[in-house]
């Protein structure tokens, strides 16, 4: 894997982070935005094989700039690479592997994500109107059994993106499993979000302060919570 040291923007942060989740063997869809970076932070040895909406299964990272194909991009018309043993599909053979249990893995962007696992990445209303379409999103989130959230903890006013419910229109309900954010990993539970990890120069008080829901500490994170720089104990 690529240095952590090249994942200095929030955005490539989360990605690189994304990418430690993943094992060898896991066919992994990359949705829009923030995903499709992952592929970057993962060397073509790692065993994982990327898929994209559009139609590739097996692709790679982004490739030289002498070296881009327009032919070959992924679901956000960033270019690939195709290592060998790539598979180039039509779109219908692409969304009937996701219907079908044929991916392991989704890495989806988040407009907003719950405690219960919902997510909304699809809508925001602008001018008094809902848009755009939902797309694959919603495929991906009912035929993938495990859904990792990649969004960024706040939204550009400052409020927080995790929240006790969607306020948006779901993309998929319970469907969650692990958030990602440039701050903090949690894995969403049946007892709700349980922080798992501290990223970058965050403390346990930055994370309840942009935190919408909820959520407990994992064992490992425990003992932070009595310390008087992280902001009290823990919910």
């Amino acid at each position: 894997m690529p240095s952590q040291a090249f994942a200095q923007h929030p955005k490539q942060r989360i990605a690189a982070r994304c990418a430690q989740e993943l094992r060898a063997g896991e066919v992994v869809n990359l949705g829009l935005g923030i995903p499709t970076l992952t592929a970057n932070y993962l060397d073509a040895d790692a065993g994982v094989i990327f898929h994209t909406e559009n139609g590739a299964f097996g692709f790679g990272g982004r490739p030289p700039l002498d070296a881009i194909d327009s032919d070959f991009t992924n679901a956000g018309c960033e270019p690939i690479t195709l290592p060998p043993g790539a598979a180039i599909m039509d779109l219908a053979t692409s969304l009937g592997a996701m219907r079908n249990g044929y991916i392991d893995v989704t890495i989806l962007g988040a407009l907003e994500v719950d405690a219960l696992g919902n997510l909304a990445n699809w809508a925001c209303q602008r001018g008094g109107k809902w848009w755009p379409g939902i797309g694959g999103a919603m495929d991906l989130c009912y035929g993938t059994p495990r859904v990792i959230a990649a969004l960024m903890h706040t939204d550009k006013h400052g409020r927080s993106k995790i929240l006790p419910r969607c306020t948006l229109p779901l993309t998929g309900r319970g469907c969650v499993k692990v958030i990602v954010t440039e701050y903090a990993v949690f894995d969403v539970t049946g007892d709700g979000l349980v922080l798992r990890e501290i990223l970058s120069r965050a403390t346990l008080a930055d994370i309840y302060a942009m935190t919408g829901a909820p959520f407990t500490l994992a064992p490992s994170l425990q003992g932070l919570a009595a310390r008087p720089d992280t902001g009290g104990n823990a919910q």
